[in-house]
């Protein structure tokens, strides 16, 4: 008699009690544990002054895939801190009574503005909590002071200079040096101010691409320079005089009131010494296991993140072999089969609230990014999708967040170039200056199009352009979808404008701007979780494990398991989505 699997209503009745049970037992064992370890350290008198860390590097915004067995026994680097590794650590300095507050260190921090930001609102959180926090740095360029000006206090060697002196923005344009090798570009743009390309297609910039970069400027010097302003408690004008006479040495800088001490970091000890006694500093290796702890209640569902960072594109997520130099576009490419998978996952998990699309990209794959766009909406129906911005969200980068329930980006985040553009390059000069013969034979009218042997015909430019100006209408509804906005209204905030996040808060293609704890607290809210500081949410990034296909409308997990195990079938779902662009194809 074949064995009858219970119910889809059995089942997730079973699984919710079982869940319960292991809730009570879990906030039961994590409170008796914090308990236990605090009362040991007051009995061992565990007290200390600051605890030390140094902060440098790129500081990526969610910690890399866990290493493997292997990776863990190999010399490999250590991987770099990420924001979310600080944010747990100065959650647990602002939860501890026995610390007065940190010293963070900070050492070539190779950062983007909006990082930045989400590091100043880092501190800006501790400093919240009741602890100090004291900024040590030989750096005074503009990303390390923009950041230390958050702080208490800034402490600098007396040799540093005060080195921040302004923003400014360099576009190489090399359409000559192309033409001197015979190789010509054919751009077809939506509009002037879809500007990817003007590096190849122009000589000098045009009037939409110095106009946009222009406000961009403006704002991103109004940002920091309030920033500053607002740290030191000066006048923005005051901060913008001082960066008119940068550099200056640290003397000066510390008389006009922008650092506050001059000491060498061997003197620390010394310098924040409350009496005789020279303050207690500890790094956090050591002073983790000192720290008092605060028990919290864990909540029964967990909020997933999701990663996208980089070239949008067709296919799995990987690195490529070189870094792409294209404007606005990192090293990493976001997969669109990846990103498909890992939504479907976080559409399979019952346990899981809401998820925090994480987007880092200039964008990429017109295709790609209706693909996961079209996923997101998916999932964004059965449960919340908060789209997290980090230092830029643009064009492919905001197709894929618009159609999130909320978006929130930093201040300082670039956003927007909603817009479409293609470009074919015609390398016949080139070949023929080499003395290379190419003969090409084909069949079929448009057999030629995305070939490089001559440029573009005027019919072959109206089929291009059709593309174009097709994706460029799909493109505007998603955003009207997605961002209720009235779709014939589109053009003034589209049309390929590149926009700070503080611009598209304005424009209404952003809700709100925070770091990525802001991010968790929002999406907590529209999952209706517990936001209050009695409960911890536990928070998951996800990762492709295996290479199993999910097909966008799965079993339950509970009902896959009984067939799986209790009948003996095995779902074997086989299936590969077209991943060939039509730009990147050649017959030749």
């Amino acid at each position: 008699m074949d064995a009858t699997p219970p119910s889809s209503e059995s089942l997730s009745r079973l699984s919710h009690n079982l869940q319960k049970w292991w809730q009570w037992a879990l906030d039961a064992w994590n409170s008796t544990g914090v308990v236990m370890r605090n009362e040991w350290r007051l009995l061992r008198r565990r007290q200390l002054d600051y605890v030390v860390m140094p902060v440098g590097g790129p500081l990526p915004e969610r910690a890399g895939p866990p290493r493997n067995f292997i990776q863990r026994h190999l010399p490999l680097p250590p991987e770099p801190l990420s924001m979310q590794a600080l944010n747990n650590r100065l959650r647990a300095i602002a939860d501890a009574s026995n610390v007065k507050g940190v010293i963070l260190i900070l050492e070539s921090l190779d950062i983007g503005l909006a990082t930045a930001g989400n590091l100043r609102r880092s501190i800006q959180r501790l400093r919240s909590a009741g602890k100090k926090v004291i900024v040590y740095t030989p750096h005074l360029d503009l990303g390390h002071y923009f950041v230390a000006s958050a702080a208490e206090q800034i402490i600098v060697p007396p040799t540093t200079r005060f080195d921040v002196v302004g923003v400014r923005s360099e576009v190489v344009f090399v359409k000559e040096t192309l033409a001197r090798l015979g190789i010509e570009a054919d751009v077809l743009q939506i509009s002037p101010y879809k500007t990817a390309y003007n590096a190849l297609s122009h000589q000098d910039m045009s009037p939409e691409q110095r106009e946009q970069l222009n406000w961009l400027l403006d704002d991103t010097f109004d940002l920091v320079t309030a920033g500053m302003a607002e740290g030191r408690g000066k006048s923005q004008a005051e901060i913008k005089t001082l960066i008119d006479q940068a550099p200056l040495s640290a003397q000066a800088a510390q008389a006009a009131g922008l650092v506050d001490h001059l000491a060498y970091e061997d003197e620390l000890e010394k310098l924040l010494a409350e009496g005789e006694r020279p303050a207690k500093l500890l790094p956090w290796s050591h002073a983790y296991s000192m720290l008092m702890e605060k028990a919290r209640r864990i909540t029964e569902k967990y909020i997933g993140v999701i990663s996208l960072q980089g070239l949008i594109a067709m296919g799995p997520s990987r690195q490529p072999p070189v870094d792409l130099p294209l404007p606005y576009v990192g090293g990493e490419i976001a997969g669109e089969q990846t990103l498909l998978q890992l939504l479907r996952v976080a559409e399979r998990s019952e346990w899981m609230a809401a998820v925090i699309l994480h987007v880092d990209s200039g964008g990429g794959s017109a295709l790609a990014s209706d693909l996961i766009g079209r996923e997101i909406k998916r999932l964004n129906e059965k449960k919340p999708v908060l789209a997290y911005m980090g230092n830029l969200a643009a064009s492919g980068g905001y197709y894929v967040s618009a159609p999130a329930r909320h978006i929130m980006s930093q201040s300082s985040t670039i956003t927007g170039s909603i817009g479409v553009l293609t470009m074919r390059l015609n390398t016949a000069g080139l070949y023929e200056k080499l003395g290379v013969n190419r003969v090409s034979l084909h069949r079929g009218q448009h057999a030629g199009l995305y070939s490089d042997l001559a440029p573009l015909s005027a019919e072959e430019r109206e089929l291009l352009w059709r593309e174009v100006a097709d994706t460029y209408q799909a493109f505007k509804q998603v955003v009207a979808d997605g961002r209720q906005l009235a779709l014939n209204g589109l053009d003034t905030i589209c049309e390929g404008r590149v926009w700070s996040g503080r611009q598209a808060l304005g424009h209404k293609l952003v809700d709100s701007h925070g770091d990525f704890v802001d991010a968790i607290n929002q999406a907590a809210i529209l999952a209706g979780l517990p936001v209050d500081d009695a409960h911890h949410i536990p928070v998951a990034n996800l990762y492709v494990r295996g290479r199993e296909y999910i097909l966008p409308q799965p079993l339950a997990a509970l009902q896959q398991l009984w067939r799986t195990f209790l009948e003996g079938q095995v779902a074997e779902w086989n299936g590969r989505p077209l991943c060939l662009l039509p730009y990147t194809i050649r017959l030749v």
